[in-house]
């Protein structure tokens, strides 16, 4: 099966296969310096300089609670990695601090955390969000007008490619869309039922993949969140006939669905985006009820240096395999240390024209924050270093987005199975 996988990626001309390997599946404030230094001026774009004989303070938005909150988890494990490595040496004799707010899952609570972050705490710059529609708000609302840098942890919608002051570490989900597309199609069906979120995530994903696909779409409809029963939606599903089913939605939703379908006594093969991939899924359904089923989910190089160094220390830390969501957000708080090293002063406007810099091909190659810590400490500028996150190679395009991983997995036997590798 992986060979087979493999071979139609390539024949497709889709996505680069690179090997095959994978990651196991998967409130308030909180202030996460050892000394609670003062926050830096500079939120909105102006004189920043330093944050004074404390840290440098900056933002992240993250899902503690809500619908999103396993995303959440994770994100705060990777982000307390990569701060304890950034103190060990410091960024210019001073510590970072990073002041972290609750978006709840949620558009508005989303705006509200970076709405304290910016405005009461004056952060230049800011990592959020989880979920693909909270970062685009959170950038509509607060962010837009002012220098302060954006860069979300993990949110693959497409929409945040319009929004090129955006910049995000995971991989947009176009690549998620195609390889659906064509691993659904080289499994011999041509009719497919589709159903989605009913979020900007899920839209543009749908959306992606529609257009992808060369084949029936025999039903399209999306779903809201946290809703007690999805019966409609499996019956709706069933009955258009399509014996290929795409889920892009969330954990909690997805296992609502999968017990209804399993308990109604439908049968078909599923399909999913990362975001209904996870360990309570597993936990949350019976054991059956979705043998063979096939996800697509963002990725990291998993068998760089870096990346295992990574994963042997998160292990030892916290007593489990990482996985992709963690790396994206070890990698964020990475580049915001480099920025800030490499930046004039501590402003948003200084931190908007090093952000990019510290991780773009032009510079010398590098895969720990030490060595690139060690470039600028000597002298070098942001254009002198090339950092390669525990997550790939950032190197961020003109619209913010990154290169990409993806990973493809099969439920076999209850449990989450490696089929491929893929570099987007």
């Amino acid at each position: 099966m992986v060979d087979d996988i493999k071979r139609n990626l390539n024949r497709r001309n889709l996505i680069k296969t690179s090997g095959v390997a994978g990651i196991t599946a998967f409130a308030g404030c909180i202030s996460t310096s050892d000394d609670g230094g003062d926050g830096g001026d500079g939120g909105d774009g102006g004189d920043g300089g330093d944050s004074g004989e404390g840290a440098y303070s900056i933002g992240m938005v993250d899902s503690l609670t809500g619908s999103l909150s396993a995303f959440g988890e994770r994100n705060q494990r990777g982000k307390d990695l990569a701060l304890g490595r950034v103190n060990e040496l410091g960024i210019n004799d001073q510590e970072l601090d990073i002041i972290v707010e609750d978006s709840g899952s949620e558009n508005q609570g989303g705006i509200s955390a970076a709405q304290k972050l910016v405005n009461q705490d004056s952060v230049p710059f800011l990592i959020g969000a989880v979920g693909s529609g909270v970062s685009v708000a959170i950038y509509e609302s607060v962010v837009q007008e002012t220098d302060v840098v954006q860069l979300s942890q993990n949110s693959t919608g497409l929409g945040l490619t319009d929004f090129p002051g955006l910049l995000r570490m995971s991989p947009t989900g176009r690549a998620q869309s195609l390889a659906l597309a064509n691993i659904i199609a080289d499994d011999g069906y041509d009719s497919v039922a589709v159903t989605y979120v009913n979020n900007e995530f899920g839209q543009s994903l749908t959306d992606a993949f529609v257009d992808a696909w060369d084949g029936e779409v025999a039903y399209n409809s999306a779903h809201d969140q946290e809703q007690s029963s999805y019966s409609s939606v499996m019956s709706e599903m069933n009955n258009s006939g399509a014996d290929a089913w795409l889920f892009i939605t969330y954990q909690a939703e997805f296992t609502t669905m999968v017990n209804e379908a399993f308990s109604s006594g439908y049968e078909a093969q599923f399909y999913g985006a990362d975001s209904a991939q996870g360990s309570g899924v597993l936990e949350g359904t019976p054991e059956g009820s979705m043998e063979g089923m096939k996800i697509t989910l963002p990725s990291a190089p998993i068998e760089q240096e870096n990346y295992q160094e990574f994963a042997t220390a998160f292990e030892e830390e916290y007593g489990e395999e990482p996985t992709s969501w963690s790396a994206y957000a070890y990698d964020c708080v990475i580049n915001a240390a480099l920025a800030i090293q490499a930046a004039d002063d501590f402003s948003g406007s200084a931190l908007q024209e090093t952000v990019r810099e510290v991780s773009r091909p032009s510079g010398e190659q590098v895969s720990t924050y030490e060595d690139a810590h060690a470039i600028l400490a000597e002298g070098g500028s942001a254009s002198d270093v090339d950092y390669q996150g525990v997550s790939g190679p950032i190197d961020f395009d003109e619209n913010g987005d990154p290169v990409g991983f993806l990973q493809i997995v099969t439920v076999e036997d209850h449990e989450y199975v490696d089929a491929g590798f893929i570099e987007g």
